[in-house]
């Protein structure tokens, strides 16, 4: 089902939604120029979609979203679009966040706190960003990738993105796959692209905070968000599991769908348990 939400400042969010109304919710925040089709093997996964309320949205200027001019920059408005969709998904959710998805959670805990969470999970995920900030450290794959990705010129930006989408993960991701995530990457305008770079942000005293269970997953071959991001967030956050994918690049849920939908299960499952 698809549906939409009303974020900051009256910005249509567009969701993706699957599972029984009255399961736990797990919300899903994808990354950088994509789009909520990112999480399409975990609405696929019977086990989650039939035990779990699945709600992914597209991020503002992404996917099936409104594309307001301005506003990448603040964390309020991120906030705020989260909220929004937290609303819609009910109490006690898992907040999944991917890549920048993790800054999104960020700036949601940032503004709001964690009150209304059952747990979070940071997938390959960066949780601050500006230069030598440690949780928003990028890897090789990312360094290579810009600026050219942001270019407007259509013979510069493509190029880079097609080499981007391809050296992010493993040989085990489908073509059809990879290239629906080319597709949503072209579909960002590139204003919106390079906005979201345009950002300095700090989270240590927002990790530190944390008091819900966390789970950081992390391909230690990730060429995107460098491991180090991983180890800075789950020594930050009281308490974090730090859960490595061997040999995985930057989309551990996409190479290993099926270890990644089982861990995300037990995750959930056991906040479940803790809170009642």
């Amino acid at each position: 089902m698809n549906t939409e939400v009303t974020g900051a400042g009256g910005v249509r969010i567009a969701l993706r939604v699957a599972g029984p109304e009255d399961a736990r919710p797990i919300v899903f925040v994808h990354g950088w120029a994509q789009s909520a089709a990112a999480w399409s093997r975990q609405f696929a996964d019977p086990a989650l979609a039939e035990n779990f309320r699945l709600v992914a949205m597209d991020l503002r200027g992404h996917g099936c979203s409104d594309v307001p001019a301005d506003g990448y920059d603040d964390p309020e408005q991120w906030a705020g679009d989260l909220a929004a969709v937290l609303d819609f998904a009910g109490p006690d959710a898992i907040l999944v966040g991917w890549s920048y998805g993790g800054l999104v959670i960020a700036d949601y805990l940032r503004v709001h706190g964690t009150a209304r969470l059952g747990g979070i999970v940071l997938v390959g995920a960066i949780t601050e960003i500006g230069r030598k900030r440690e949780g928003g450290k990028t890897g090789p794959v990312m360094r290579a990738a810009l600026p050219a990705a942001l270019a407007e010129d259509a013979e510069t930006a493509i190029p880079a993105l097609v080499e981007f989408t391809r050296a992010q993960a493993s040989e085990k991701v489908p073509g059809g796959y990879a290239q629906a995530m080319l597709g949503s990457s072209l579909s960002v305008p590139p204003s919106v692209r390079g906005a979201l770079f345009r950002r300095e942000i700090g989270s240590e005293d927002v990790l530190a905070a944390i008091d819900k269970p966390t789970l950081v997953v992390h391909g230690s071959a990730d060429g995107v968000v460098d491991p180090c991001a991983a180890e800075f967030s789950a020594g930050k956050i009281p308490g974090a599991v730090l859960r490595w994918f061997v040999g995985a690049g930057h989309l551990p849920f996409v190479e290993e769908p099926e270890e990644f939908g089982s861990v995300l299960r037990r995750f959930a499952g056991n906040t479940a348990d803790q809170q009642e």
